[in-house]
């Protein structure tokens, strides 16, 4: 393989991380699942890495979200869900600028369900 080839690889990875992160926003676990699953096996490992951060992120999301409808009954989920969709937001924004940069990001307060 030339270094064309090479480097157009690493910018697809590159651009897949990306991806992943900002697929979270708008397809929850579903898209991360998607790009994970594709690339799993394929030996990309950045792609991989930032899809598997992404979907532990969204399950972790699910969890919260399910937490919040509970506490809506109190009324205080009404509040939380917004932060928790607000959080969404701005993790997935700063993971898919971490990976842009070449780095994988690991956002916080996350289970790691799948390694």
């Amino acid at each position: 393989m030339d270094s064309s080839q090479g480097e157009m690889t690493q910018k697809q990875d590159t651009t897949l991380g990306i991806l992943s992160h900002i697929a979270g926003l708008f397809t929850s676990w579903v898209g991360p699942l998607i790009i994970y699953l594709i690339k799993k096996g394929n030996g990309d490992k950045f792609s991989t890495d930032n899809a598997r951060e992404a979907l532990n992120f969204q399950i972790t999301l699910m969890l919260w979200y399910f937490l919040c409808f509970i506490l809506s009954f109190v009324l205080i989920g009404i509040f939380m869900f917004w932060l928790v969709a607000l959080g969404n937001l701005v993790f997935s924004i700063i993971a898919a600028v971490k990976a842009s940069e070449g780095a994988v990001y690991r956002y916080p307060l996350t289970i790691r369900l799948i390694n």
